[in-house]
């Protein structure tokens, strides 16, 4: 995809990427702190950075083409489909950014533009 064509992106997050972070941010928090998280995610505004920022935050490795979801993702990018924003929370203490929903998502994203711009939302 040349870098010209544009990543589409959906105005906010699926519903059902909430309850999928919390599933995840109950594993590093405990529940009340998980679902306080998110819902505080839930009346974020959503904003922009650049995916290659997101994974420098994140410290996280970039997960290979041949992955079933990042697969699936790259086919929605390349038909022109809308992707879900990501959900984030900054970890104060690590100083790094923890991708509650929305890994796959990015690295499809990434291997088509590692500028490109992701709207997320981010507590």
């Amino acid at each position: 995809m040349p870098k010209s064509e544009k990543i589409k992106w959906l105005p906010s997050p699926h519903d059902g990427n909430y309850p999928a972070a919390e599933s995840y941010l109950t594993l590093l928090f405990d529940p009340s702190a998980a679902k306080l998280l998110v819902q505080k995610l839930k009346v974020a505004k959503t904003i922009e950075f650049k995916s290659k920022d997101i994974f420098r935050a994140s410290n996280l490795s970039l997960l290979g083409i041949s992955n079933s979801h990042v697969k699936k993702d790259r086919k929605k990018i390349k038909e022109g489909k809308p992707l879900s924003p990501i959900l984030l929370v900054r970890d104060q203490d690590l100083r790094k950014v923890i991708i509650a929903d929305g890994y796959h998502r990015m690295c499809a994203v990434y291997y088509f533009d590692e500028d490109a711009i992701i709207p997320c939302k981010i507590v």
